[in-house]
């Protein structure tokens, strides 16, 4: 639903700041494709421009497909951004440039509802989800759209029931220039594993659109031209196990009707491996992907972090289980440790040599405001919050520059690209090949998608087959792929596999952050044109 309507009108632009490089946007890989500029529609904003007043005109700019213009402020009476705490700087950025206008502007969104602190020069401080914080951010802006005399904090006591939560503006976002569709389920995170903010930020009773909500949003992604992955972007979907089971015939059926024109991917907790009645579900619905917080291999380090239901299966035995439905499974992992010893890195590339997995986000521990962790360091005087040339806040208990040192090996050998195509080629052999068999939609079918393919398939011939440094090994790839009439399975590790090549490469050099949640600063290096 939106917003009751409101008699004054207001021009609201909404920005969303620019990513700094990172590990899981992707961005090495954007000139692979036909024109991708951008990972994902931001869920925030657009459901923000959704729930304003049907009389409110509205703008959305993503800044890492184009810079807001000077057209954009002059046209705006009112700015509102979103965004994450790797996005800080260039959040603060927006409304610096919104100031030169004398626009009041509004951040809302996880970075802000957990350091309201790290935005003094905001107009507006958006804290927690949708509902009467956002009744009386647009009431306040209908009665006086000018700055205010001092910020203004307003906190959601009363949230939006998720199952009345407008469709999100998908049609204002240019959604063929994003790499993924997103599309959110539920809100919040049954267990209290100690680096992560969900819980505290969210709650522990996941909160859940119905599946008619989910089904009108696909419908309305697809209407935007949204045809390749759409990734559910809850903290967990099996948060609600039954609520995960009442979905999936929802999503079968949607496919079956519409001649599977969509892949789904997921987060989900490792124990999905446990619930096969819900993997067999997820195959028949065409999920492809599944990011699982696997964080550690080490048992000690899982129980440490409060993360036993990582062991509720053999960890290598829950991957392998994943991939025997279709499902490919990506993972995140921790380095810094409490647990860890000079030995963590070696057992780590071990694990992912066992493991077959493609793709895992390697970070060094933060310590996130709003979790445990952040809390028991506080005790124990192990926060370094004046240091912000290092890569985390945590001081180890292993030297910093040991721990470094070991993440940029792991970063240089995980990554070779040998040993990177060894693991995709596994994908093709024992996990792709397992996945439902589906005909290409009539859909599916058009010049412009085979254009698009096209498109792809050259620039990855000549970019990497022909200039890259890595051609032999890409090579042996593709042949194998193109002799089995493989394209998809060609293009897709491919467009994957360059990205992690080139990031981790800047980042066993140094040039690169060493966590995602670093506050580092950092010049945005995905710049908008």
């Amino acid at each position: 639903m939106r917003v009751e309507s409101i008699e004054a009108r207001r021009h609201i632009l909404c920005v969303f700041p620019r990513y700094t490089s990172s590990f899981g946007t992707f961005e090495y890989s954007y000139p692979l494709t036909d024109g991708v500029r951008a990972f994902m529609p931001p869920q925030g904003l657009l459901l923000i421009a959704a729930y304003l007043p049907e009389n409110w005109p509205v703008r959305f700019v993503d800044e890492n497909i184009r810079n807001a213009t000077k057209e954009d402020f002059e046209w705006a009476e009112a700015v509102f951004v979103s965004g994450m705490h790797i996005q800080r700087q260039q959040m603060n950025d927006i409304c610096r440039r919104a100031h030169a206008f004398d626009l009041p502007v509004a951040i809302g969104g996880p970075s802000v509802s957990a350091c309201p602190d790290y935005y003094p020069s905001f107009d507006y401080l958006h804290v927690g989800e949708l509902g009467d914080a956002t009744d009386e951010l647009l009431a306040r802006l209908a009665r006086d759209c000018s700055r205010p005399e001092q910020q203004v904090v307003l906190t959601t006591a009363d949230r939006v029931p998720m199952t009345e939560f407008p469709i999100p503006a998908y049609e204002l976002a240019e959604m063929k220039k994003y790499l993924l569709g997103s599309i959110q389920y539920s809100s919040g995170c049954p267990y209290q594993c100690e680096f992560c903010d969900i819980p505290g930020l969210y709650g522990r009773n996941p909160r859940l659109k119905s599946p008619q909500q989910i089904i009108a949003e696909i419908e309305k992604l697809r209407q935007c031209g949204m045809t390749d992955t759409v990734y559910f972007v809850d903290d967990n979907f099996i948060g609600n196990r039954k609520a995960a089971v009442d979905l999936l015939p929802h999503l079968i059926e949607w496919q079956k009707r519409n001649g599977y024109v969509m892949r789904f991917a997921c987060e989900a907790t490792l124990n999905i491996a446990k619930r096969p009645e819900i993997l067999e579900k997820m195959r028949e619905a065409f999920f492809v992907t599944i990011f699982c917080g696997i964080e550690t291999p080490d048992p000690d380090a899982l129980k440490a972090m409060q993360k036993d239901h990582n062991m509720m299966v053999p960890i290598l035995e829950g991957v392998r289980t994943i991939n025997s439905y279709g499902m490919e499974v990506v993972s995140g992992i921790i380095m810094g440790l409490d647990t860890d010893k000079p030995g963590t890195g070696e057992a780590l590339l071990s694990f992912i040599d066992e493991s077959r997995i493609p793709l895992l986000t390697i970070n060094l521990l933060q310590a996130l405001p709003k979790t445990p962790l952040w809390d028991r360091l506080e005790r124990e005087k192990r926060l370094v919050l004046d240091d912000d040339g290092r890569d985390s806040n945590v001081d180890f208990l292993l030297p910093y520059d040991d721990v470094l040192a070991a993440w940029k090996k792991c970063m240089e050998a995980a990554y070779q690209p040998e040993r990177l195509y060894a693991r995709f080629q596994h994908q093709c052999d024992y996990t792709y090949a397992n996945r439902l068999k589906v005909a290409v939609s009539p859909e599916l079918k058009t010049w412009a998608n085979i254009r698009r393919g096209l498109i792809m398939l050259r620039n990855i011939i000549w970019k990497v087959g022909i200039l890259g440094d890595y051609k032999r090994v890409f090579w042996k790839f593709a042949l194998g792929r193109l002799r089995h009439r493989d394209i998809e399975g060609l293009l897709g590790p491919a467009l994957i596999a360059h990205h992690l090549i080139v990031f981790a490469r800047k980042a066993s050099s140094g040039q690169q952050n060493a966590s995602n949640y670093s506050l580092r600063l950092r010049e945005a290096s995905v710049p908008a044109e």
